[in-house]
């Protein structure tokens, strides 16, 4: 489940969102504008960036990092690009605050004493999505954060009563938007459900949005990816990280064409020939 493109879409439709996570929000948290930025020099990128509107005298940046898998040098990487990016412009900002998103605590890093100062210096907030409270007492759309972390076998249950409190209660977001990021997230935890089944699972009827297609098509790229990458292995040996990189980011026809070119290839500078061909 790509649940990093899920709160891509999330903070896209909804900028504000972060600042429901936080205990002391600025004034002006619906004017803030999310971005995604790579530090190119480095290869770093950056899950999410909230830039304050350019009238805003304070002009406080926000860094948002979602992370669902344990990684134990995460506050190295998070602080050397945060700290680069605003370093680059720091003629725009007068502060930065940073939020990470996990879903327990168990998937923090151990190793968080040399980060000390940045981790209790009120600078960084850490959100355990399991610690929120009850999904059926959160402000919408916090639930529907949420959602993404609730046991798979309670997800549609939980999903069906978001979407009767998405018609009862007014909200910041249209209906319209609500219905759309529950699927997305539905879709995401189901993949491998037609759009009917995933109709009826959340008893709704749910229309050809752009939204739902785009869903739909990097699930069937992630799939075919995978399988391109496994059947690769057999073929030409053990990928590298940079192979394996390059052949995920081709876009879905590229994948199929080389499913088909595969079959002729028998080492590996045949695979890098060919990548080298589409790049």
């Amino acid at each position: 489940m790509r649940r990093d493109s899920i709160f891509y879409k999330l903070f896209q439709q909804y900028p504000a969102l972060l600042f429901e996570l936080l205990t002391n929000p600025p004034e002006n948290a619906d004017e803030y504008t999310f971005d995604s930025v790579a530090v190119k020099e480095t290869r770093f990128e950056i899950d999410g960036v909230f830039l304050p509107p350019k009238n805003d005298s304070t002009a406080v940046v926000y860094f948002a990092e979602v992370q669902f898998q344990k990684d134990e040098t995460l506050y190295e990487r998070i602080f050397a690009e945060l700290s680069l990016y605003f370093y680059r412009n720091s003629d725009k900002f007068s502060d930065w605050q940073a939020v990470v998103i996990y879903p327990s605590r168990s998937i923090e890093q151990a190793k968080i004493y040399p980060h000390r100062s940045f981790l209790n210096g009120g600078q960084v907030h850490r959100i355990y999505l399991d610690e929120l409270g009850d999904i059926r007492q959160l402000p919408l759309e916090v639930a529907v954060m949420q959602l993404t972390t609730v046991p798979e076998q309670q997800a549609p249950e939980e999903a069906r009563y978001l979407l009767q409190r998405n018609q009862l209660e007014p909200t910041r977001q249209s209906n319209q938007a609500i219905i759309e990021l529950i699927t997305t997230i539905i879709t995401y935890r189901f993949e491998n459900l037609s759009q009917r089944e995933v109709e009826e699972m959340l008893g709704i009827t749910l229309k050809e949005t752009r939204v739902y297609r785009e869903i739909k098509q990097e699930v069937l790229q992630e799939g075919e990816s995978k399988l391109i990458l496994r059947l690769l292995t057999r073929r030409v040996g053990e990928l590298s990280t940079e192979v394996k990189s390059q052949v995920e980011k081709l876009p879905l026809e590229q994948l199929e064409n080389l499913g088909e070119a595969l079959l002729d290839f028998n080492s590996m500078s045949d695979l890098q020939t060919w990548l080298d061909g589409v790049g």
